[in-house]
């Protein structure tokens, strides 16, 4: 995850380099975690995941009801760190404001940005001593397609904590990391997903489009 960290430390430049790396609408064949298991109905809201055994919580992948979290273990450096893990939302912007995060707005006609709130908590493991990679395999998807990453442009976004301020993030604490995707305006349904590996099975969480 150096790339991403790099491109991060470099701010606002960052975000158009990053547009233009990433295809925006990946289609079938546009991510790993295409075969997502999220056609299916989540659970109905009000069961949150608090409030069962971590054991108990849903493991390696799969479609989640409103407010139930996940339960997964990422390396962090050489440091395997257990996180508890829940989508809280996903904020719609307008065409003006993609306008502001790319340097082409022409390139990015039809397009606004939409911002995932993932809360994660410490559950088991070390110290993370550097910026986190928990957030790192998290994808916006649109009524069925990949939506084109932004990289850099959710650390000021409101209700967000910037990954390079998180410094020896300990067991019992929580930070909310977000992730900015591009998106067709007017998309009907959007899914949040997170996996614990680039490769691995996605949690899927789903959100009603603006």
């Amino acid at each position: 995850m150096l790339y991403r960290k790099n491109l991060l430390r470099f701010g606002v430049p960052a975000v158009t380099l990053a547009l233009a790396l990433t295809a925006c609408g990946g289609g079938d064949g546009g991510s790993k975690k295409s075969n997502s298991k999220s056609k299916d109905e989540a659970p109905a809201a009000g069961s949150h995941a608090k409030d069962k055994p971590a054991e108990d919580k849903p493991t390696g992948g799969g479609a989640l009801g409103a407010g139930k979290s996940a339960t997964g273990k990422v390396k962090e450096g050489a440091t395997p760190v257990t996180y508890e893990v829940l989508a809280q939302k996903v904020d719609v912007g307008t065409e003006a404001d993609t306008q502001k995060l790319v340097r082409d707005p022409k390139k990015a006609k039809g397009l606004v940005p939409a911002v995932a709130h993932l809360k994660f908590t410490h559950k088991g493991g070390g110290v993370v001593k550097e910026t986190p990679d928990a957030a790192d395999t998290t994808e916006i998807w649109a009524d069925g397609r990949r939506g084109g990453l932004v990289i850099g442009a959710s650390e000021d976004a409101p209700g967000c904590d910037d990954p390079l301020d998180i410094e020896g993030w300990k067991q019992g604490e929580s930070h909310v990391l977000c992730e900015t995707y591009l998106v067709p305006k007017g998309s009907k349904g959007l899914e949040v997903h997170w996996a614990e590996k680039e490769d691995g099975e996605p949690y899927v969480w789903k959100f009603a489009g603006k």
